[in-house]
């Protein structure tokens, strides 16, 4: 096998994870490599991919999706048809196992619960709806959202821990412009 990008893998994963073409169109792909990425960026500060996410209008795409799609068909890796379910454009089939060893077991872990999730709790519509969050909101069509905004899209919680530390610099402060 060709090597390929960890993105490239990561597609044919989802693909074949999945299993159910029916369960998995276009919307619902975009939307696991999404949130997987940014789960994955939330809890150890790196995406799993790497990937650039651009505002379309059914929510952040990966900048690479439609030719990292059409490379594994070309390469016989996957099966790109069109959806026998009205209102779906594509459905995707796997048709070799994805190389799992260029990801690590957390990685792994973060992907079959996004896919869990989206496949089977979500419509496209819905997952897509979902996905436009604030930072959606503020990005231009076509415009790329850097994948550290997903820090700010959420608010944070003020622990008791916090207001001691923001205490402690402020009464800091305060005694050195005194001390001046």
């Amino acid at each position: 096998m060709a090597r390929t990008s960890k993105f490239a893998e990561l597609v044919h994963y989802v693909i074949g994870k999945q299993g159910n073409p029916r369960k998995l169109g276009a919307t619902k792909l975009n939307k696991i490599l999404w949130y997987a990425d940014t789960f994955a960026y939330r809890a150890t500060g790196e995406t799993i991919t790497g990937e650039r996410y651009v505002k379309r209008q059914y929510g952040p795409v990966p900048k690479k999706i439609l030719a990292t799609v059409e490379s594994l068909e070309r390469r016989g890796r996957i099966l790109v048809r069109e959806a026998r379910v009205p209102g779906r454009a594509r459905e995707f089939i796997s048709l070799s196992d994805a190389d799992v060893t260029v990801f690590s077991e957390k990685e792994l872990s973060i992907v079959d619960v996004v896919i869990e999730h989206i496949c089977n709790e979500h419509t496209a519509s819905s997952i897509s709806e979902m996905s436009h969050d604030k930072i959606w909101d503020i990005a231009e069509l076509g415009e790329e959202i850097p994948i550290f905004a997903v820090l700010a899209g959420r608010p944070g919680v003020v622990t008791k821990e916090d207001r001691k530390w923001a205490d402690g610099i402020i009464t800091g402060r305060a005694a050195s412009n005194c001390a001046r």
